[in-house]
């Protein structure tokens, strides 16, 4: 041990001097993450006057009932529209405010699933009546979905909708205990209004499967529950997340409501009963598409404080191995933490871009069907349903390997991801569970595949087909192209120093290749499928999709005259990192289809492991990186007002921060506690009484 090393103020030391290392222009970077300085500057506006603001205070949070924590979560809404109203806030303001309270609300659900449904899909008289209530918050709103006995497979929820001709009426009721709504975010006790989906039924008796419908809960005046409506909240959930939403469960006992509620934009009744087609069957889609959007995008936001705070404090956590120095070693110097910590910054970056994008495309969708036009809406839902299993499994995968790259300190509840953990761990299982979400992407390469190569598969399509490929699918050009190709790289894959290995189109395509064969692979052997498949499928296709976004954002990055050539070079880097882990993590695929080999296995001291090659070459990029890794995560833009984290705070000083942390635990206010006189002191004084007894027996 250094003499008279205080390891507290090396924190400090620690982090100032990985700031001096890194050679990106943070600010450059920043801006370029928030898409404009404009945007950066909105959110850096927003944070100085809520994180000021007594009403958004952190503190004591963790020793909150959830009553406690219900409660405040409805007092910093409520602050937040009054700062709205005060302080002349946008709309786009009030959405990034909203963003930067780091808790599920109950307000959430209103504005990223109950407000769009609405819009996208009710009738011109409805939106006339609500849309100015919905949007300034005059009512509350909820989506109904969910039933206790059915979740994604949406076809078989048994809510009905019964129409009444004679009194122009929907009857909405529930016939059974499983079809009593549930996980309903603001239900509880929150929502005035919600959005159900529900079977309609015609007055013939005809089941028309799940339709949308506009229906008042509680008085506006009360907020009592109207007459046979029965709802509650459904209890605590796990890990203890969710604490401030009122997720909830509904029973209608034959509710009427007037037909005019029926969002009926597309799908219509006639007075009479008649049953009027939507131009698309899957038109009330366009809904959830917008909603699995929005969690590309809090996915890489959510991975973003993960990768922030683990790299933070693995920058100034010393343990192990001694330097030259006479100091322990750095934590992130080692290859075995850095090489887990850096592919999740890459994802995270790759993330928020991706999210990015999809929203753009939403907004064109949703214009379009405002019209009526849906050529949009089949290649949307096929990308949001694979990114949404893809970005959700990552990200909380992503989170509990960086809580466990913090060690012992990172099992505290002071660490700000374990948390944020249980809040995002839910989003594997709501708007589609993800194994079952697997099938709408794997059903989509299907009917594409068909689309090209006819039911048999060996159709050959025209050149102005295969051009006209859409994204999603992109990768089936080289099925129809070159059947028997390989890329170059397929020959020389345990080449340490290949330089194939460090280039983005070699690594796009090799994810593209594999997605058509994994495509072909399901295509011939269908009516007889191994046991993940539809995984695989699912997990290829997308991550072909990612890969070629990934090239056009490096190729964005070089025309982008805001940023300086390093800031260029490094984040290329991190795209690179990004399709060099997900090749890595795809290998059981590559080394099925035979798309790795070795040029000479037999050469004496060579490698015989065709993965070698690009485990170095990650490796190698990890290490150019790390000297990066403060500067990236600075780019990130959090205070730590919102990573509320002792182990990820901006200025290193993790051991005074978790001291100070430990120092608000109510435990302490009394030297002995209250539990002594009633537990600890009989337990003590029985075990005294009987080892007297013991040694009274010896003697």
């Amino acid at each position: 041990m250094v003499p008279n090393h205080d390891a507290s103020v090396q924190n400090g030391l620690d982090m100032s001097n990985a700031r001096k290392q890194a050679s990106t222009d943070v600010t450059n970077v920043k801006n370029f993450i928030y898409n404009g300085k404009q945007e950066w500057q909105r959110k850096e506006r927003l944070v100085e006057i809520m994180s000021k603001d007594p009403a958004f205070d952190k503190r004591g949070r963790e020793w909150m009932t959830r009553t406690e924590k219900y409660s405040r979560g409805l007092r910093m809404l409520n602050r937040m529209y009054d700062l709205e109203q005060s302080l002349g806030w946008r709309r786009e303001d009030t959405a990034v405010a909203t963003g930067l309270l780091d808790e599920a609300l109950p307000i959430s659900l209103h504005v990223t699933a109950f407000e769009p449904v609405f819009l996208l899909q009710a009738s011109p008289e409805l939106l006339n009546r609500y849309a100015a209530l919905i949007a300034n918050r005059g009512i509350f709103g909820c989506y109904m979905q969910t039933e206790l006995g059915h979740g994604s497979n949406v076809a078989s929820l048994e809510t009905t909708a019964t129409y009444i001709p004679e009194t122009k009426e929907f009857e909405i009721h529930s016939p059974t205990l499983t079809s009593s709504k549930w996980w309903i975010g603001a239900l509880g006790k929150t929502a005035t209004h919600g959005v159900v989906q529900a079977k309609l039924i015609l007055p013939g008796g005809e089941d028309m499967g799940p339709h949308l419908f506009f229906i008042q809960l509680r008085s506006l005046e009360t907020h009592k529950l109207l007459p046979g409506i029965t709802v509650g909240d459904i209890g605590p959930k796990a890990f203890s997340a969710y604490a401030a939403t009122d997720n909830g469960f509904a029973r209608f006992d034959h509710v009427r409501i007037p037909k005019e509620h029926m969002l009926s934009k597309f799908a219509q009744v006639a007075d009479d009963g008649k049953y009027v087609k939507p131009p698309h069957a899957k038109i009330s889609y366009g809904g959830m598409l917008y909603i699995r959007s929005h969690m590309v995008t809090n996915a890489g936001w959510i991975t973003a404080k993960a990768a922030v705070i683990s790299i933070r404090y693995a920058t100034v956590r010393r343990q192990g191995t001694k330097g030259p120095d006479g100091l322990e070693k750095q934590v992130i110097s080692y290859p075995s933490l850095h090489s887990r910590l850096l592919p999740i910054l890459s994802r995270a970056y790759v993330f928020i871009g991706m999210g990015r994008t999809l929203s753009r495309a939403f907004q064109i969708m949703a214009q379009r069907l405002s019209s009526g036009d849906t050529s949009l809406l089949a290649e949307l839902h096929a990308v949001t349903s694979g990114l949404k299993v893809l970005c959700t499994t990552a990200s909380v995968q992503d989170m509990e390997s960086a809580r466990r790259s913090m060690g012992g300190h990172g099992y505290s509840a002071f660490n700000g991801i374990g948390r944020v953990y249980g809040d995002m761990v839910a989003s594997v299982t709501y708007e589609g569970e993800n194994f079952v979400l697997d099938q709408q992407a794997v059903r989509a390469a299907l009917k594409a595949f068909h689309n090209l190569f006819g039911d048999d598969g060996k159709s050959r399509p025209s050149s102005s087909t295969i051009q006209n490929l859409p994204p999603s699918t992109y990768y089936l050009r080289l099925l129809a192209n070159t059947p028997s190709s390989e890329p170059p790289i397929l020959q020389d894959a345990s080449n340490s120093s290949a330089s194939s290995w460090n280039d983005p189109e070699t690594l796009i395509l090799l994810l593209e290749w594999r997605a058509a064969l994994l495509v072909h692979e399901l295509a011939q052997t269908v009516r007889d499928p191994d046991a993940t498949i539809y995984q695989r499928v699912s997990k290829g296709t997308t991550e072909a999709f990612v890969g070629r976004r990934v090239g056009e954002m490096i190729g964005a990055l070089r025309g982008n005259s805001e940023l300086k050539k390093n800031d260029v070079v490094v984040l290329s880097k991190l795209y690179l990192l990004f399709l060099q882990t997900t090749v890595e993590s795809a290998l059981a695929d590559f080394l099925s289809f035979s798309l790795l080999r070795i040029q000479n296995p037999s050469r004496v001291g060579a490698s015989r492991d065709p993965t070698r090659g690009l485990r170095m070459a990650i490796a190698r990029n990890c290490l150019e990186l790390l000297p990066e890794a403060i500067g990236l995560t600075d780019a990130l833009g959090f205070s730590d007002w919102e990573l509320d984290s002792a182990l990820g705070v901006y200025d290193g000083k993790v051991y005074q921060a978790l001291w100070d942390k430990a120092q608000m635990e109510p435990l302490n206010e009394k030297e002995v506690p209250d539990a002594y006189e009633e537990s600890i002191r009989p337990m003590l004084l029985r075990g005294q009484r009987m080892a007297q007894k013991l040694d009274r027996t010896k003697l």
